[in-house]
């Protein structure tokens, strides 16, 4: 199996003068367009356990909780600032796992899905929960292998992210640590945790899911 990934991340709201601050000291690596649609079977079996299963721009990933890593201390503040998630995106790895998670659709000894068509979203049960469309402008600080990422989503909630990507079982600590130190640089100072897209989506427009995700502590 392949090596997963592993991503890091701090959201922030972007104000006028995070902004000024990020264009002054960063270097601007590009602006995309993407329509980001999400799955889950009708009562919620993959959020409500905290996986993600996303299809952008014709590709599949499946976020899961990383795992935490033993022995090792987070900051004070840093747990609730940072997420961190696995991510699959070989559509056979997501395929099984999911297939895994809410034990339905294929028997033993079927072949996996096509990669041609979504068929085995059908015989999975998955149905399409959220569907938006992000304009994302990225920069970089010259930090090795971070990325700020400044998002606008068509329903009208903009938000900042600070991301890391490091191998599974890779240094959590310093990743973490470049991601205070990004937040130092844009003058970044509150400790509140920042909503993400979909946390937005869903409290306005599926608020009955969202509810049960803040019961079950996913949001």
């Amino acid at each position: 199996m392949r090596q997963m990934i592993v991503e890091v991340e701090r959201k922030f709201t972007c104000s006028g003068d995070t902004l000024k601050t990020l264009e002054e000291i960063g270097v601007c690596v590009g602006q995309r367009q993407f329509l980001d649609q999400y799955f889950d079977t009708p009562e919620f079996e993959l959020t409500l356990r905290d996986l993600w299963l996303r299809k952008r721009k014709e590709c599949w990933e499946l976020k899961c909780p990383a795992e935490m890593v033993t022995g090792t201390e987070e900051p004070s503040g840093e747990q609730s600032l940072c997420t961190r998630y696995k991510e699959i995106t070989n559509l056979p790895e997501i395929y099984m796992k999911v297939k895994e998670v809410i034990k339905e659709g294929c028997k033993d000894g079927e072949s996996g899905p096509s990669l041609d068509d979504d068929s085995w979203l059908r015989k999975l049960n998955l149905v399409c929960f959220a569907e938006y469309t992000t304009v994302r402008q990225s920069f970089t600080l010259g930090e090795e292998g971070l990325q700020i990422d400044l998002d606008q989503a068509d329903f009208g909630y903009n938000v900042g992210e600070i991301e890391v990507l490091i191998p599974e079982g890779g240094d959590v600590q310093s990743a973490q640590e470049k991601i205070r130190n990004a937040a130092q640089k844009l003058g970044l100072t509150g400790d509140e945790q920042v909503e993400g897209k979909m946390h937005v989506y869903l409290k306005r427009y599926h608020p009955e899911h969202y509810a049960k995700l803040l019961s079950a502590h996913i949001l």
